[in-house]
């Protein structure tokens, strides 16, 4: 793939994939006929970790230090490594909340939206100590 195929694949820009190949998070081959830079499927795996690192607001330089850990195949870290260990909880409120909207978007594509919470009650529920909490449940107390 080339960057902006890699870059559509991942979901970010093509200056996004370049500047991680600046960096040496990203490592592609290049094309002997044109010296264009080629991303493997590996590279979209790398893209997406990143991505999902970034997301949690995890910074470049600990990410190039948890990928060198993945390129020297050493054994899992996430126990003695805190910046990516104190995000644990945060990862499992991020899935409880795209599981909520995942359930409600369930409802209201098949046709269930009776029973779906009205997207009020989702935007409360995800704005409240424990965004998971979204029932399937009738609707009450909103028009």
């Amino acid at each position: 793939m080339r960057v902006t195929e890699l870059a559509r694949a991942g979901g970010v820009t093509a200056e996004t994939v370049r500047h991680y190949t600046r960096e040496g998070l990203l490592r592609p081959c290049r094309d002997p006929r044109n010296g264009y830079h080629l991303y493997d499927a590996e590279a979209l795996g790398r893209l997406r970790f990143i991505d999902c690192l970034r997301s949690l607001g995890v910074g470049l330089p600990e990410i190039k230090k948890i990928l060198t850990w993945a390129d020297q195949d050493s054994p899992p870290v996430v126990d003695s490594y805190t910046p990516l260990a104190d995000q644990r909880c945060h990862v499992r409120l991020r899935i409880q909340e795209l599981q909520a909207i995942a359930r409600w978007l369930d409802h209201t594509i098949h046709d269930d939206a009776p029973r779906a919470p009205s997207l009020r009650q989702l935007i409360e529920a995800l704005g409240s100590a424990q965004p998971a909490i979204v029932t399937d449940g009738p609707r009450s107390g909103h028009p």
